[in-house]
């Protein structure tokens, strides 16, 4: 008997050695087995998508917090800004230093964005939660430059507030409202 290749098809007919019989392609062909052989009823990869999809779903249900809300989300934000602000009095008050107020501020900003996005949640569209983040980091800037004021007042000063703070900081004023503006819309968007 000659060797067949893989491929043949082993029929009981008088076919002569050399010829081929047609296959049905792969794919509509029935699937046989040889006694004895086992087959799987799925491939054994399809475990791991069912994992991967279970794991995805969970991962979902678990970053939607049940507590948030607008109220939580704006209170936390409005802490981060009153903490921005006394910090920003103390280290340029008391302690007298010029430069980390830019620092500050930015981390005011910034500080004020993540907490209003962690604190709300899905509860405040993009907009909404960007104005919301604006108003409070940069009404927290302005409240401790007003604080920076009244400590120069408590100290001696006679100015105003406005000549006070352009005759002490200077332009450092306004890069401040604009470290925290612009870090306040990075991390509310």
């Amino acid at each position: 008997m000659p060797v067949r290749s893989y491929d043949e098809q082993m029929t009981d007919s008088d076919e002569s050695p050399g010829a081929e019989a047609a296959t049905p392609p792969p794919d509509t062909a029935p699937a046989t087995s040889s006694p004895g052989e086992r087959r799987l009823a799925r491939p054994p990869s399809d475990r791991y998508r069912e994992t991967e999809a279970a794991m995805a779903a969970a991962e979902a249900e678990a970053a939607v917090d049940p507590n948030a809300s607008v109220a939580r989300g704006v209170a936390l934000a409005a802490a981060v800004a009153i903490f921005g602000a006394a910090a920003l009095v103390f280290l340029g008050g008391v302690l007298a230093f010029t430069e980390i107020l830019l620092v500050v501020a930015g981390f005011t900003g910034g500080g004020v964005g993540i907490a209003l996005r962690w604190g709300a949640g899905d509860h405040l569209a993009g907009r909404r939660r960007v104005v919301i983040a604006l108003v409070l980091a940069l009404s927290g800037v302005a409240l401790g430059q007003l604080g920076l004021w009244q400590y120069g007042r408590i100290e001696g000063g006679v100015l105003g507030p406005l000549d006070y703070l352009d005759q002490v900081y200077g332009p450092l004023v306004l890069l401040e409202f604009a470290a925290a503006g612009v870090l306040a819309w990075l991390a509310a968007r």
